[in-house]
């Protein structure tokens, strides 16, 4: 499903260079959820960018659902963000002018669908993560708890080969945490999905079925 071979990234600052990614290679089959820890600055959100082809690589090959994303022109890429991969923020993104419903609708519009198709696969997504009676609300007017559930149902709304979520649990309280991650084994177990997720709390490490540890850009043994 996913591959990484000999994978490395290099940020420049001036005349520093920054080894964010060295030489990392990984395998993550269809259906499995993988948390990715870490401390802060180990490469894990450089990780979980690089296989949503949100960033290139350095050096090395990254393989997803069978595609090759270094040999994706960007409007390729664009598209393959956008109807393969679904993005979970720590800070939710989600736009504040919109109610909840439109806000997870707008991916669906986007690919394609009509606007009253998408609003009601928006309305299944919303119920399906514990948000049926929050549809017209706008993002202000609910809990962090609930602005991150939004955001889940909008990176799960078309139906994407992985979900990758970036810590996100980091701007929640420990029992909305607990239930967020609650929600992505629910998520894992009812619909196969295969989950990424990266954060530096422990606690992740519970609800997958595996744990990678990085440190330096490399997994640990």
């Amino acid at each position: 499903m996913i591959k990484l071979v000999e994978v490395s990234k290099v940020y420049h600052r001036g005349p520093e260079a920054i080894q964010a990614l060295d030489h990392l290679s990984l395998q993550i089959d269809s259906g499995e959820f993988v948390a990715v820890t870490g401390k802060s600055g180990c490469g894990k959100s450089t990780l979980l960018h690089i296989i949503g082809g949100l960033e290139s690589v350095s050096r090395g090959r990254v393989f997803l659902d069978g595609c090759d994303l270094a040999h994706l022109r960007e409007p390729e890429r664009t598209r393959f963000r956008r109807d393969r991969v679904g993005v979970v923020f720590q800070s939710f993104n989600l736009l504040p002018l919109l109610t909840l419903e439109e806000n997870v609708a707008l991916p669906r519009v986007l690919q394609g669908a009509s606007y009253d198709q998408a609003r009601q696969e928006a309305a299944n997504w919303l119920e399906e993560v514990g948000l049926s009676g929050r549809q017209g609300h706008k993002p202000h007017q609910v809990s962090g708890g609930e602005m991150q559930r939004a955001a889940i149902a909008r990176a799960l709304i078309n139906q994407p080969a992985v979900i990758l979520a970036d810590e996100p649990t980091g701007n929640l309280d420990s029992v909305t945490a607990a239930q967020i991650l609650t929600l992505f084994s629910h998520l894992h177990r009812q619909w196969g999905k295969t989950i990424i997720l990266v954060s530096h709390a422990p606690e992740a490490g519970q609800a997958a079925d595996r744990v990678l540890r990085l440190a330096d850009g490399r997994l640990l043994a």
